[in-house]
């Protein structure tokens, strides 16, 4: 047994490939007309760019503001807690305002 037969791929036929695949492709010939292949190709181009914004900015900006929310939440607990002191937010909106500032700073 050589080396490369250790790294060979068994043979799959393309039956089996063709359920293996994560989204469905449309193919041309199912449009009736070029304007529902156009609006096709730009539903799909907005799709992507809805995803983009999601997984870009969306998605980084909560986990930033809401892991330093529970970074203060918790270290208020761990004061609390540990050397008996009492925290407490004077002002609250200036608080979440001034987390969401930060949060969205070094995006």
């Amino acid at each position: 047994m050589s080396l490369s037969d250790s790294f060979s791929l068994p043979d799959v036929p393309s039956s089996e490939l063709d359920d293996v695949d994560s989204l469905p492709s449309t193919s041309t010939e199912s449009f009736i007309s070029e304007d529902d292949y156009d609006a096709q190709r730009e539903w799909e181009q907005s799709l992507e760019q809805l995803q983009l914004l999601l997984t870009m900015i969306l998605v980084p900006f909560a986990g930033k503001y809401l892991g330093r929310k529970f970074a203060y939440w918790s270290w208020a607990r761990y004061m609390e807690w540990m050397h008996n002191v009492d925290i407490r937010w004077t002002n609250k909106t200036a608080f979440r305002a001034s987390g969401a500032v930060e949060a969205a700073a070094t995006l």
